[in-house]
């Protein structure tokens, strides 16, 4: 179960910042060269593989499974916390929604200037490498609060990975209709349930329904980050 849990995180953590990504890429290829895109995008994803395949085993084998999910619980904790807190205020109207079309346009703007010429390779590798080192770092904090799962966590960024790569290719223009600011919130509860089970784990708190009890704590979280966003919308429309 831990295994599918774990992919299923990373996978919609991966495909958000992913999505990002992609419209960089996708900016590059059509203002400088596609050959330009893939290259920086492929130096990106080598850099961002060495990292994990370093990390990973080293964090894993640091110290006792209990030393480590003290570690990484409350450091997901507070992943989720700051996924949560931008969606909350997205949803409430006090911070603007992702928008990939525009995105899209201001980096396709500023890599036309002519200043830009001859930085397109560049733009791609740190758009890529930036937005994947956030996954890196869940990837690797994953397995090393579950010993031997370094495979489930790296399938489902490959996954995602592969599946953004395969729609950017064939589309040829940005996630306009990727429900991001929704997938960011779903992620942002799932780090924060991870952490939250991961750091009682560590604490030898025995949870009444073993790994089940991941699912309530997701849900319970769910509904506290609905309640705030709504409280935060009513205040402002109060103000």
């Amino acid at each position: 179960m831990n295994g599918w849990i774990l992919a299923t995180t990373t996978f919609f953590a991966s495909g958000v910042e992913f999505v990002e990504a992609a419209t960089i890429v996708l900016a590059v290829g059509t203002a400088v060269a596609w050959r330009t895109a893939i290259a920086g995008t492929l130096a990106a994803v080598a850099a961002l593989t060495v990292l994990v395949g370093l990390g990973g085993p080293l964090l894993a084998n640091a110290g006792s499974l209990r030393t480590i999910q003290l570690i990484v619980g409350p450091f997901l904790i507070l992943f989720g916390i700051g996924w949560l807190r931008k969606a909350a205020w997205r949803f409430a109207g006090l911070k603007p929604q992702r928008d990939e079309q525009a995105a899209f346009a201001r980096e396709l703007g500023r890599l036309r200037d002519p200043k830009e010429a001859g930085r397109g390779f560049a733009v791609a590798f740190q758009g890529v490498f930036v937005e994947g080192l956030e996954v890196a770092v869940i990837v690797v904090t994953f397995a090393a609060s579950r010993p031997g799962e370094l495979a489930w966590s790296i399938g489902g960024a490959v996954v995602a990975l592969l599946a953004v790569a395969i729609a950017a290719f064939a589309l040829r223009a940005p996630f306009a209709r990727v429900p991001e600011n929704a997938l960011k919130a779903l992620v942002g509860v799932m780090l924060f349930a991870l952490g939250t089970f991961w750091t009682g784990e560590g604490l030898d708190l025995r949870w009444w329904a073993g790994d089940a009890t991941l699912f309530v704590l997701a849900i319970g979280i769910a509904l506290l980050a609905a309640a705030t966003s709504v409280a935060l919308r009513a205040r402002r429309a109060g103000a």
